[in-house]
């Protein structure tokens, strides 16, 4: 049994509804080496995922290079996967969102990919450039290199959700196909789920990623990087307290939660291994009702117990960006 799909917006592609995040991949979690990530991808693709997602930002490059050279060993039928990249953000605090660079980005992406196109090109983590310059530079830009055939499809992404309201009122329908957030709709926290109407009416494709909050809903914890406030993080550690209690898995509780929203065409979830892609890849199907699951009810229950751990944190985030760009300074435009 493979991954079910879902339409992606109006860009007429049926995507698999999880997809490979391929940020793991620059190492960004710890060492990744070349044949464990070209075996993460081919097992991917073999169970029915279909979307690949990465970032010259991710590990400074690496994650492009090393999944470009993953897709290129697995021998992957270029015309049956979905690559998706990023420009505009390659380093900590390094962004450019002006069109020569995002140009020369898309052509620096395509040479570590090894592909002559990209299906999907994402403006990144657009909160920390101007967003009337993205409007008015940078998509222009990267509309130029979709009429060359460059890129097919044209993304934008960011935390703060009033960033894509912001863009997309602004600019005609159809210059944007997709838009990307992260750690909106998760167990944590489901934000998102307030736009996707107005989204839908924009006829654009939802892809939501980090599904596990960035390493938040898992065993282990984040990262020490991980800018969540420290309420949030004591929260997702008493959740995980209670899944091993209830001797259930938390990341899989998180995907199996995340998946069940129709709305939403995909999640990305961060993969470096093939036993996570195999792990997600049972969670989803048992979450959609395609395979079996013998611990649906130590589940259920662990669901409710965490779910109400997580209901005081439910509006936590953290800023992220330029102080003009974050939903409240948006809000009052």
């Amino acid at each position: 049994m493979k991954v079910p799909t879902r339409p992606l917006g109006s860009t007429g592609l049926e995507i698999s509804i999880i997809g490979f995040g391929a940020s793991p991949l620059g190492n960004v979690f710890g060492d990744v080496h070349q044949d464990t990530a070209t075996e993460a991808v081919r097992t991917a693709f073999d169970l029915g995922i279909t979307l690949f997602d990465t970032s010259p930002f991710y590990g400074l490059t690496k994650s492009e290079t090393v999944l470009g050279q993953a897709l290129r060993d697995a021998g992957l039928p270029r015309d049956q996967f979905v690559l998706a990249t990023k420009v505009g953000r390659y380093g900590q605090d390094t962004f450019d969102f002006s069109g020569p660079r995002v140009t020369r980005s898309v052509e620096e992406s395509l040479e570590r990919l090894h592909t002559s196109y990209i299906d999907l090109i994402q403006v990144h983590d657009m909160e920390f450039g101007s967003l009337d310059q993205i409007i008015a530079e940078t998509l222009p830009a990267l509309q130029r290199l979709k009429e060359k055939g460059l890129v097919r499809h044209i993304g934008i992404t960011g935390l703060p959700l009033a960033c894509f309201q912001y863009v997309l009122d602004r600019v005609p329908c159809g210059t944007v196909d997709v838009v990307l957030s992260y750690c909106h709709y998760t167990l944590c926290d489901q934000s998102l789920g307030r736009i996707l109407p107005y989204l839908e009416s924009k006829a654009v494709g939802v892809i939501n990623a980090s599904v596990l909050g960035m390493g938040l809903l898992t065993p282990h914890g984040p990262p020490a990087w991980h800018p969540a406030p420290a309420e949030l993080q004591a929260a997702a550690r008493a959740a995980a307290r209670a899944a091993d209690a209830h001797g259930v898995d938390l990341p899989k509780l998180a995907t199996m939660f995340s998946v069940a929203n129709p709305g939403i065409a995909t999640h990305l979830i961060g993969f470096s291994t093939p036993d996570q892609v195999r792990d997600a890849v049972h969670a989803v199907l048992q979450a959609q009702g395609l395979e079996e699951n013998a611990q649906a009810e130590q589940e259920e229950r662990a669901m409710v117990e965490i779910r109400e751990i997580l209901a005081g944190t439910a509006q936590v985030t953290w800023p992220s960006g330029l102080p003009e760009n974050s939903d409240e300074q948006l809000a009052a435009r």
